[in-house]
């Protein structure tokens, strides 16, 4: 294969993977679904809730016996004599009726056949033993320290739920604000059009004599500025979409397109449509409504309640194993040990062994530092209290903000639409009388920039309310996936 070939075969993949990415087009769903794949502090929260499940599994075992087997081996200098090498005098006086004491020496050979009989051989030991020990009585230690494990469990999953709503607030914002840059983009590009027209036509009057060219120059002036505002937007837009790229797990460079499937197309208020949960009946009704949101409901579903609920059961149990330490500790303990030399047939040179059994009791005396732990727990136990107390007030004063802002963003946008209505007629009626000559350029620039503004903020008030929509589910505690 020469290299013609290789560089045509290499060409064309890359533009089959330009064209998979300028194809490629995602939902609000897909993107989601994206970033829930990629993101990185979902995955460590997975394994976080993976060390807790097994953390549970471990604390579960010190219910259950423990079994262990040791062995040493030793080598000595020198073997053990049990009888001395001069165990007997060297001779032995023997009485005699009539002839008096008679004495009989004793052998070397004796003393060394007695001191041989003492010797027992330990340059090489053996030993080993399997011990097995069941807590009977731990102080409450043993179920405190699972019923910890066990809060431990539920608060690694129900921060992973708080992590992921999170992780889908921040994605909704950013894929709005691209879809908020498209729009404004499109407008952009209408109102540069409107502006070379609007060029094109008083460019020709000036001809003729109806215009002069200041009105010219003026015209000029603002499409230049439609042009630079252009840039900003296309640039904006192109940032945006690194983001919300960078959120899903993408390359930043692949070009995504957006389908929110009309959605900026939602109706006003006025249709009284059921919103985050909340029944708009009429504006009257709406006010009282979003003033007694349902709290009860935010507490209740909330992960950062749960999790403090959690932290302060873990912390209770932390007070009931520094509380422990002032109980007795009893347990069961069975053993089988053997020894090589044999300890228990003449230290010969061969294994034996025996069992025992018995009880461990462990009464600790150390009363002053036990004091000082259970002391500190129940210190902690409270600033665990004092925090959910207070979280408890902040969620309520959040429900409630963000309840009153997707009111106002109601309300903004049913307002920007009525201006949109009017900027729509203003302009058409300075456009008709531009047209017979009646009305300066000024006032129909003036048109012009009305409608630009009145687009741009029907834009940004439908984002604002699907904004103010996803922070008050989220407030509330309501899964936003």
């Amino acid at each position: 294969m020469n290299r013609k070939t290789i560089f045509c075969f290499f060409l064309f993949i890359s533009i089959i993977q330009g064209n998979i990415y300028a194809q490629r087009v995602l939902t609000l769903e897909e993107v989601r679904e994206l970033a829930i794949q990629n993101n990185k502090r979902l995955k460590m929260a997975t394994e976080e809730e993976k060390v807790a499940y097994y953390e549970k599994k471990e604390a579960f075992l010190k219910y259950f016996p423990k079994l262990s087997a040791t062995g040493t081996y030793l080598r000595n200098q020198k073997d053990i004599y049990l009888l001395g090498s001069s165990i007997l005098p060297p001779s032995i006086t023997i009485p005699i009726p009539g002839i008096g004491g008679v004495d009989i020496p004793i052998p070397d050979e004796v003393n060394g056949a007695l001191h041989e009989i003492g010797h027992l051989k330990t340059q090489n030991i053996w030993l080993g033993g399997i011990s097995l020990t069941q807590p009977l009585f731990m102080g409450g230690r043993i179920v405190a320290y699972n019923d910890i494990m066990e809060n431990a469990k539920q608060l690694a999953a129900t921060k992973k739920d708080m992590e992921l709503q999170e992780v889908i607030a921040e994605l909704d914002a950013a894929y709005w604000q691209v879809i908020s840059l498209t729009e404004k983009k499109k407008l952009a590009e209408s109102y540069l059009n409107l502006l070379q027209k609007m060029t094109s036509d008083v460019s020709a009057m000036e001809q003729e004599g109806v215009a002069t060219k200041a009105d010219v120059l003026s015209v000029r002036v603002r499409q230049n500025e439609a042009e630079v505002t252009l840039t900003k937007v296309d640039n904006g837009l192109s940032l945006s979409k690194m983001l919300l790229n960078q959120l899903c797990g993408l390359p930043i460079e692949e070009q995504i397109t957006l389908d929110c499937h009309g959605e900026l197309d939602s109706p006003s208020p006025e249709n009284y449509k059921e919103i985050a949960g909340l029944r708009y009946a009429t504006p009257a009704m709406t006010d009282s409504l979003l003033r007694q949101p349902s709290v009860d409901e935010a507490l209740q579903n909330r992960p950062e309640i749960k999790s403090l609920e959690l932290a302060t059961k873990i912390y209770k149990g932390k007070e009931k194993v520094a509380r422990a330490d002032f109980l007795p500790e009893i347990g069961l303990t069975a053993n089988y040990l053997w020894t090589n030399p044999n300890s228990f047939d003449g230290f010969q040179n061969k294994f034996g062994g025996m069992w025992n059994i018995g009880v461990l009791v462990n009464i600790p005396l150390n009363i002053l530092s036990s004091s000082t732990k259970v002391n500190a727990a129940k210190a902690q136990t409270n600033i665990q209290q004092y925090q959910l107390a207070e979280a408890r007030e902040k969620i309520e004063l959040q429900v409630n903000q963000n309840a009153f802002k997707l009111n106002e963003a109601y309300k903004k946008y049913d307002a920007t639409k009525r201006n949109l209505e009017s900027a729509n007629e203003n302009l058409r009626y300075a456009n008709a009388g531009f047209a017979e000559g009646v009305i300066p350029a000024s006032d129909v620039l003036a048109a012009y920039t009305a409608w630009l503004s009145a687009n741009s903020e029907v834009i940004d008030a439908q984002i604002d309310v699907k904004l103010s929509r996803l922070y008050l589910n989220k407030a509330l505690g309501r899964s936003l996936k």
